[in-house]
């Protein structure tokens, strides 16, 4: 036996008849967003019980005779109730609607494309993934060789025509770049030193060299460790500074706008920011090294290394040519830092999320390029003694 069931909203616009596999929804008065009130879910929750009852095919009958107006929230109700037969396979009858809203309904014919499914990503094997990954990579190489000659050819320019360079904004960078930059710097460069002179006399004073550790840490901090340091504080605070300015100015079109006006971006926003990264990586070198040898001196005090002692030891070893070593590093790490960072906000593409990848992008570029230039210049100087 077919059961038959009446439900009546509260606000009479809609009704649902149930016959076995035929329902029926009557629609009638005002159908709006006010009238339809609670009626929406509760027929909706309605229909979703009778679909899930039983496996036979079940057809949703409207009535839409007594519809003496229908807006946007009607039509969508009646579309709502579409796509909940759709999905369980049910069938759909439309009876009764007049010639007007008939037509308001087939604006939105066929329902379907109001619910677009999401085409399933094709699992790409692994031969298909390395390729991809491999052009990609080969893509931002040859974008930073284009980058580095762009780089490269400006600052050759600014050596001809120092009086065109944008001072102004070189001075306001270098100001962000290295004064700013010092608390921390200075903070990172006495822990390195305090770390590194107790790690090594742990080891020194079982064979009672404990006098050589001022001078062992000296020398490893003027000619490896100083730059180093700087430079990976540098590429986290400055380069991703950079790449979030111009990756910002990008994504707003003011690049492109300096393009449309006639000047060159990469002598307008780039050039004063290596000129920048070129001059305060390696003063902010000088300091870190300094810091670190006075923290060194300080903790060789408790193992009872007279201060006297520690200098003589330290200038006894480190000669001119760790010191100019150490800075020629440094020089190079900070025109790959400022570029890397440019580089990154050059590329930014659009949207919300934008900026933050070129900025991490930026940080993670900066320090495998300070990984890949420390290399070729330790081997240059084992090479060359330098």
């Amino acid at each position: 036996m077919a059961s038959s069931t009446t439900i009546t909203s509260s606000i009479p616009v809609a009704s649902w008849h149930v016959s076995g596999a035929i329902a029926c929804v009557t629609l009638s008065g005002r159908i709006s967003a006010d009238a339809l009130g609670h009626t929406w879910q509760d027929v909706r929750n309605r229909q979703m019980q009778w679909l899930g009852q039983g496996a036979e095919s079940k057809t949703l009958q409207i009535n839409g005779a007594a519809i003496e107006y229908i807006d946007g929230a009607g039509l969508a109700f009646i579309i709502d109730l579409q796509h909940a037969q759709a999905l369980h396979g049910g069938a759909i009858e439309l009876q009764g609607f007049s010639a007007t809203h008939q037509n308001q309904l087939k604006r939105f014919a066929p329902f379907e494309k109001l619910f677009p499914k999401e085409d399933a990503v094709p699992d790409e094997g692994l031969l298909v993934k390395t390729g991809k990954a491999t052009l990609l990579f080969w893509n931002d190489i040859r974008g930073i060789i284009f980058f580095t000659g762009q780089v490269a050819s400006e600052l050759a320019w600014a050596a001809r025509n120092p009086l065109k360079v944008r001072w102004q904004d070189f001075a306001s960078v270098a100001v962000q770049a290295g004064l700013a930059a010092m608390p921390i710097v200075g903070l990172v460069a006495f822990l390195i030193g305090v770390i590194l002179s107790f790690q090594s006399a742990i080891g020194m004073e079982k064979f009672g060299a404990i006098t050589f550790v001022g001078p062992l840490v000296s020398l490893g901090i003027f000619r490896e460790l100083g730059p180093l340091i700087t430079a990976i504080l540098l590429a986290g605070r400055s380069s991703a500074a950079f790449a979030a300015e111009i990756g910002t100015m990008t994504v707003n079109s003011e690049v492109d706008a300096l393009v449309t006006a006639g000047l060159n971006p990469i002598r307008f926003l780039v050039l004063p920011r290596v000129l920048a990264g070129l001059v305060v990586a390696p003063i902010l070198t000088i300091y870190a090294d300094l810091v670190s040898v006075f923290s060194s001196s300080l903790t060789m005090l408790i193992y009872g290394v007279p201060l006297v002692n520690f200098y003589e030891g330290v200038l006894n070893t480190v000669l001119l040519e760790d010191i100019f070593s150490g800075l020629t590093k440094a020089t190079l790490f900070g025109v790959v830092v400022a570029s890397v960072g440019c580089l990154r906000g050059m590329q930014t593409g659009t949207g919300a999320a934008a900026v933050g990848i070129s900025t991490t992008r930026a940080v993670v570029s900066s320090i495998v390029m300070i990984t890949v230039v420390d290399g070729i210049f330790a081997y240059v100087s084992y090479r060359t003694g330098f």
